[in-house]
């Protein structure tokens, strides 16, 4: 049974690739669709809670979790939320998002920060080279981050669509992956004195939930973000998002099961004949088409590991020449796995009961 599936599939190679990759395709829109928004989304939601304060002070009204809009709150509030009780330490933090350059896509977000203040409440260190002066156009970025660009210390960076000098790497990776003077972003967007928010460390013996509780009360029309829920918050921030990714695995399920239902079909068309020879043979109705699922379900298959095989190929090319990143993970190689299943077998279902029902008789006469 299984050479025939082979000798049947093998019989027109041309169709049969084309039909693996058309599938693959379908599943490559799944798995890379999936994988982009929730491994970008997730990535951004651990660098950004993980700064080592525990609660995020933003302006009331931000446009999203990670500033992006303009700086709104004055540096000097620090001193007010100094006063409220629980809280240690006040970071001021501005963010920008700026439109990514040198031939890459997307954009990326930049910190400004005092980085010593930062570093001491995040837990950074730094690897290479030295922290940038106030005031000056220059960086700091993670290891990685440079690492995968080739870039190293004293090279020049275009932000703002000017050069920043890179001064120094610093590790663990946290909140933005570059971060320039807080003076110099203030100067850059006409916000001086200016911040997007601030990173709130507390004291020991006090809880988040409790030293939130203090801020909301003293300081009402503002955000307050615990940093623990940010990962989550990234990934349910979005409902539309959840919508368009059923949508889009819907979509890809149905252009795999036509894929396979023209094949099959058109498979079983020009097999009439060999078909009747079978039947004449004594092979079952169940056979028969068991026969066709089977090649159904192998063609499938071959589409799911092409669909794969070519994610997970563009995945490094996107890590190598973008700012994106895609995740793959095991419940998405599982739903694909099921989805391709389940495509081979609805799109065999018709062509193999033909098959199963032609007579005998009227299939050895076919021409």
């Amino acid at each position: 049974m299984n050479s025939l599936v082979f000798s049947n599939m093998l019989h027109r190679p041309a169709r049969t690739v084309v039909s693996v990759v058309g599938i693959g395709i379908g599943i490559l829109l799944i798995v890379f669709t999936v994988g982009l928004a929730n491994g970008s989304l997730r990535e951004r939601g651990e660098r950004e809670s993980n700064v080592g304060a525990e609660i995020l002070f933003r302006p009331a009204g931000s446009m999203s979790l990670s500033s992006s809009d303009a700086l709104r709150l004055s540096e000097s509030m620090a001193a007010e939320l100094k006063k409220v009780d629980g809280v240690a330490t006040i970071i001021p933090v501005a963010q920008n998002s700026v439109a990514a350059e040198g031939g890459l896509t997307g954009s990326r977000l930049i910190d400004g920060v005092h980085f010593d203040e930062y570093a001491a409440v995040a837990g950074l260190r730094l690897v290479q080279g030295r922290t940038f002066a106030e005031g000056r156009d220059e960086m700091l970025s993670d290891t990685a981050w440079i690492e995968r660009r080739n870039l190293k210390i004293g090279d020049k960076f275009s932000i703002y669509e000017r050069d920043f000098e890179i001064v120094g790497t610093y590790e663990p990776s946290a909140g933005a992956r570059i971060k320039i003077p807080l003076s110099t972003m203030q100067s850059q967007l006409g916000s001086e004195g200016k911040v997007s928010g601030f990173l709130i460390k507390i004291k020991d013996g006090w809880t988040p939930k409790d030293v939130g509780d203090n801020l909301n009360k003293a300081f009402p029309d503002n955000q307050i973000i615990l940093t623990s829920e940010i990962p989550e918050l990234f990934m349910q921030g979005l409902p539309a998002l959840n919508v368009f990714l059923d949508v889009v695995v819907g979509v890809a399920a149905l252009i795999s099961a036509l894929i396979i239902l023209l094949t099959m079909y058109t498979t079983v068309t020009e097999r009439t004949r060999q078909i009747g020879v079978l039947k004449s043979l004594g092979m079952s109705k169940i056979g028969i088409a068991w026969t066709i699922v089977q090649e159904a379900l192998m063609i499938s298959l071959g589409g799911v590991i092409f669909g794969i095989v070519a994610t997970i190929c563009l995945k490094l090319i996107l890590a190598k020449w973008t700012t994106l990143t895609v995740a793959v993970e095991p419940q998405i190689i599982f739903t694909i796995v099921v989805v391709g299943i389940l495509s081979g077998i609805v799109g065999a279902l018709y062509p193999g009961l033909r098959a199963a029902q032609l007579d005998a008789v009227e299939a050895l006469n076919y021409d």
